[in-house]
């Protein structure tokens, strides 16, 4: 995962809370592929649920950029996979 996603200036826009939720993801997703992201996301999400935080869709699009950051093409398009199976869930969940 490349290092420096807390320069980009896109996360300057972001409530300290929800980087800072963001910043404990991006470490347990350190070093980890595609199937084993999934659990991670549906903690943050969830945690940030928890504490009353709701990700915008631009905020969620870039987390996940973050996350595909430095891995295969096949790993990206396993993560992407994957979010739009988690999202079916979800919205399945909250209707």
């Amino acid at each position: 995962m490349n290092s420096n996603w807390m320069n980009d200036p896109a996360m300057k826009q972001i409530d300290p809370a929800k980087l800072e939720l963001i910043r404990m993801a991006a470490e347990q997703t350190a070093g980890k592929s595609g199937r084993n992201l999934v659990p991670v996301m549906l903690a943050l999400i969830s945690g940030a649920d928890r504490q009353g935080i709701r990700f915008t869709p631009d905020e969620m699009t870039l987390i996940l950029e973050i996350l595909k950051s430095g891995k295969s093409k096949e790993e990206q398009a396993q993560i992407d996979r994957t979010v739009k199976m988690a999202g079916s869930i979800f919205r399945k969940h909250t209707k």
